[in-house]
């Protein structure tokens, strides 16, 4: 283990969950009760030799433990403390930092409490523009989604149970690199569960089964790539069900559409990793210093499978690069993000304006690169790329999106993209969104951040119009 990994809270939840008092703990565990003390103070972080025992000893996979999940919680704290203080004094970032560290469950409530006020928030604004439009609508709701973004987010993007079995089916059918996946995929499908498999040219359409006439149907229209991940995760949500399910039912979600937002998110992570099993993908990564149209080919994936699939080798023992991923569309809403970085994604609002995903939406068919400064002083090498997705009908627009990854620069040297960057020169600023960006030289703001007080001068203009801080 090459980084001090403290779960004090963790360990102390789940001794307290088993009325286990810390003598007994420290007994089953093999260490001294001092020493458990203060671990669970989070005084000291575990050896690799206490990690194996914690697993062992609560019966809990790898990823309870490994997820370094402070900086992440203390990130969303800033940002929905902000949000629901407008206009009072912000909290010391001190006080955040203890509050994610020693009372986590409580950050996690006052997260959903803040995440609810928003949506209802927003439910008002879209209600009373409806009344003064006099038109009939209804506001969707965002909550569920929202809420399982939170459980890959807190996961690290990594479930190793399930990310293991995908590793061990896709051994079972035969997947190899440059091999025919759809080919070997419908073969199985056929043979070991009994399927029909029928292409047909069916709209929107990407997957349907037919669970009386036994028989799953395809989009023709649809790429190759495309049709062999929807038959992967027709036979991961299959033969992997009591392991999505078990995960359902750890996670407590609040709501049946969040439990059925994230089986479906579930089924396409245990997918990704039967296309694109752990070992192999990574190695594979690895030798081709992540050129994603390299592993694209040679997995028979699209770039953005490939991309989701980078963010997730996080397996302890063999972890990858440190990724994070963003799907953007043209008017710049996240549609998908996911991060093993400490990379922070606006929860409520718009993405940086300087961000280069922004800049690919007028960059087709190419790779854009961006050393980019985040307002703690991490720098991240950021690649952002247009793709689109035929309609395969004139009547019909094309979908178009961005995909944007990225890691920190310690790890940029085992990016293909890092060549002829220099990875010591100026970054560009970004930050999360402007509502919690402290930066005050800014001339893309779009308006002041939440947490700050401002000024209008009534005989001087600038680029911005405001400026932050008190009036003087």
């Amino acid at each position: 283990m090459d980084y001090k990994l403290f779960v004090g809270p963790t360990v102390r939840a789940l001794r307290e969950e088993r009325r286990w008092k810390l003598e007994a703990c420290a007994a089953r565990l093999g260490i001294s009760v001092s020493y458990l003390s203060q671990i669970e103070a989070n005084k000291r972080p575990v050896t690799q030799r206490v990690m194996l025992a914690l697993t062992e000893v609560f019966e809990a996979p790898a990823e309870t433990f490994d997820a370094d999940t402070t900086q992440l919680l203390v990130s969303d704290l800033r940002e929905a403390v902000a949000d629901a203080g407008r206009g009072a004094d912000p909290v010391p970032l001190s006080e955040l930092r203890q509050v994610a560290q020693f009372a986590p469950t409580l950050a996690h409530r006052f997260l959903d409490l803040q995440r609810a006020n928003q949506h209802l928030r927003e439910r008002l604004r879209v209600t009373e523009e409806a009344v003064a439009l006099d038109e009939t609508t209804a506001a969707s709701s965002l909550l569920p989604y929202e809420e399982v973004r939170d459980f890959f987010h807190y996961k690290d993007n990594y479930l190793d149970g399930l990310d293991r079995a995908a590793e061990d089916l896709s051994r079972e059918i035969g997947l190899e690199p440059d091999a025919p996946a759809e080919v070997l995929l419908e073969m199985h499908l056929r043979e070991r569960l009994g399927l029909t498999v029928r292409r047909a040219t069916a709209g929107d359409l990407m997957r349907r089964y037919d669970p009386v006439a036994h028989e799953l149907t395809l989009n023709a229209a649809q790429p190759a790539t495309t049709r062999a991940f929807q038959m992967a995760f027709h036979i991961a949500a299959t033969t992997l069900g009591d392991l999505i399910e078990g995960e359902l039912a750890r996670a407590r979600f609040r709501s049946p559409e969040a439990v059925d937002v994230c089986r479906v998110g579930l089924g396409n992570y245990a997918a990704g990793a039967l296309l694109m099993p752990y070992r192999r993908f990574a190695q594979a990564a690895r030798a081709r210093r992540h050129d994603v149209e390299q592993l694209a080919l040679m997995f028979g994936a699209s770039l953005e499978q490939v991309c989701h699939r980078l963010s997730t080798l996080q397996r302890p023992g063999d972890r990858g690069v440190p990724l994070y991923f963003v799907r953007l569309d043209y008017a710049g809403n996240i549609t998908k993000r996911h991060s093993a970085t400490r990379f922070q994604f606006a929860r409520f609002g718009g993405a940086c304006p300087m961000w280069n995903v922004h800049e690919a939406v007028g960059a087709p068919d190419r790779f854009l690169v961006q050393l980019a400064e985040m307002p703690d002083g991490a720098r991240y090498l950021c690649i952002a790329r247009n793709v689109v997705k035929s309609s395969e009908s004139y009547l019909t627009p094309d979908r178009r999106y961005v995909l944007g990854f990225g890691c920190e620069i310690s790890h940029a040297h085992e990016l293909v993209y890092s060549e002829g960057v220099d990875l010591k020169g100026p970054a560009t600023p970004i930050g999360v969104s402007c509502r919690i960006c402290e930066r005050d030289d800014c001339a893309q703001r779009a308006f002041p951040p939440v947490d700050q007080g401002l000024h209008v001068p009534r005989h001087e203009r600038r680029t911005v119009p405001f400026r932050l801080g008190r009036r003087g």
